[in-house]
């Protein structure tokens, strides 16, 4: 109930821009830098969103600010362009910042020690010092409120798959708990084209307008409906048999219709197929 709670008000408060900096090669480097630092699974979810929340927030305070002291036209054109020039600039370290914070957060034995996070940056050709890294984390930190430790979709899976099994659903919990991991791997790292192919399966269209997209958004950024559809694609692949059950169940526990959660395992499987596709 609370993580469902908390994720309706994500919804309601969720800004124009979510999404924007989860594409796929900012995903992949957060992943692939977790897993160089040897961090456990949690924590490259949680570096994600920090980024992305964090991100966002700051270019709308940046221009806002710039917005207020700038007038119109070459100027507010120069104010965009100032912005995107100090993000780009630092968009790296502010990446590395979010998965040390994430790092920091996870119950797990390794943390990434500034002396870490300094030597990959210097192997990018980046020349931070220990208080300019230390400065982007209070940056970070000062920007979000101090609001890090946010819920991650693989909470959500956790934790309903710890419910299917309390209510008597006979699976493999193990195996299936893995298979679910890497599906929620995929779906990040393949998110507009699952959600495309998810968008176009919903309204029965190939090409939705801009209206069908921006209401489209909430379903893009609901943790709740990712993670019964990572579970349910998840059952499909390791225990067919089984699936009806674990799609009754999942909505009898979030009130997600066998529908929606029936669309959603459909767009995963296909970009599967279409993945391993020569």
């Amino acid at each position: 109930m609370h993580l469902a709670t908390e994720n309706e008000r994500y919804l309601s408060e969720l800004p124009e821009q979510a999404g924007c900096f989860k594409e796929t090669r900012i995903v992949e480097f957060v992943f692939l830098l977790s897993e160089k630092w040897r961090l456990d699974q949690s924590a490259r979810y949680q570096a994600v969103e920090l980024l992305e929340r964090f991100m966002i927030k700051q270019v709308q305070q940046m221009c806002a600010d710039r917005g207020s002291t700038q007038g119109h036209g070459q100027g507010q054109r120069s104010s965009w362009s100032s912005v995107r020039e100090h993000i780009t600039n630092t968009f790296v370290l502010r990446l590395v910042s979010c998965v040390q914070l994430a790092s920091k957060l996870s119950l797990h034995y390794s943390r990434v020690t500034s002396d870490t996070a300094l030597t990959f940056l210097q192997s990018l050709k980046y020349s931070y010092t220990k208080q300019e890294l230390l400065e982007s984390e209070l940056a970070v930190l000062n920007t979000l409120h101090f609001h890090i430790n946010v819920s991650t979709p693989l909470a959500y899976v956790e934790l309903l798959l710890e419910v299917l099994g309390y209510n008597g659903c006979l699976l493999p919990a193990k195996a299936l708990h893995q298979l679910c991991v890497q599906l929620l791997d995929f779906c990040y790292l393949t998110r507009e084209t699952i959600y495309d192919t998810l968008l176009k399966t919903a309204i029965e269209n190939s090409t939705p307008s801009k209206l069908q997209i921006a209401k489209f958004l909430t379903v893009k950024e609901d943790f709740m409906l990712l993670a019964v559809g990572v579970i349910s694609t998840g059952v499909f692949i390791l225990s067919p048999g089984h699936w009806e059950q674990v799609v009754e169940h999942l909505n009898c526990i979030t009130g997600i219709t066998p529908q929606s959660i029936l669309e959603f395992s459909y767009a995963v499987v296909r970009r599967i197929v279409g993945s391993a596709t020569p």
